[in-house]
């Protein structure tokens, strides 16, 4: 995949709501939905140039483990595809913090296929959300980390279940211990305690004068 590190003149970062009209700029530049859009902007990642002026911006939308790449709009055509780069190195970033296994896109730019993005075959379409749209646009889709077995998963859940079961038991067994230890020194203390209150008594008896 090819990588970008941002220049001291431009900064990647994710929108914020001051982003607002600038962004409707670019998406009614490129007759995008602006209503829709606008109520999703923290979706989206931004290229800041030097004077604060957003140069470019590309929608992440997640569902579970799944990413789409959505909505993209730049100032300037003639440098879309260094700023895509700069955008897809965030969007890998913000992807695995997510924990996305792929990320999904229906670009018709060829940028997206240098860097990994190929079209989806049926069967792994079959793992494509519903709630990324009716658009029947191939899709495009890259692997970010490899999909964990499910089966897997429930092992490691199991384990860590039981393991805590033992951990709760081994407390349980430590508090009662302390408890037994607790109540023996207790009735150690109340047998001496008895103890002593009967030789007191018989010597207070021993000395009292006959009646």
């Amino acid at each position: 995949m090819i990588s970008a590190v941002s220049t001291p003149a431009l900064q990647v970062r994710r929108a914020t709501v001051d982003d607002l009209p600038r962004l409707i700029e670019l998406w009614q530049q490129e007759n995008l939905p602006c209503a829709d859009l606008e109520g999703r902007f923290k979706e989206f990642q931004v290229v800041e140039n030097g004077t604060g002026r957003i140069a470019g911006a590309i929608g992440l939308q997640v569902s579970g483990h799944e990413g789409r790449l959505h909505s993209e709009a730049f100032e300037d055509f003639g440098r879309a595809d260094a700023l895509r780069a700069l955008l897809w190195d965030r969007i890998q970033t913000v992807g695995r913090n997510h924990g996305l296994l792929r990320v999904w896109a229906q670009f018709a730019s060829p940028y997206w296929r240098t860097i990994g993005f190929d079209y989806a075959s049926n069967e792994l379409l079959t793992k494509l959300p519903n709630n990324f749209g009716a658009d029947r646009s191939p899709w495009m889709c890259v692997k970010l980390r490899d999909e964990v077995p499910i089966v897997v998963s429930l092992d490691k859940e199991f384990a860590l279940f039981r393991e805590t079961q033992k951990e709760e038991r081994e407390k349980i067994m430590r508090q009662a211990r302390v408890m037994k230890i607790v109540a023996s020194v207790v009735a150690g203390l109340v047998v001496l305690l008895v103890i002593a209150w009967a030789v007191m008594f018989f010597r207070v008896q021993k000395h009292l004068p006959p009646k």
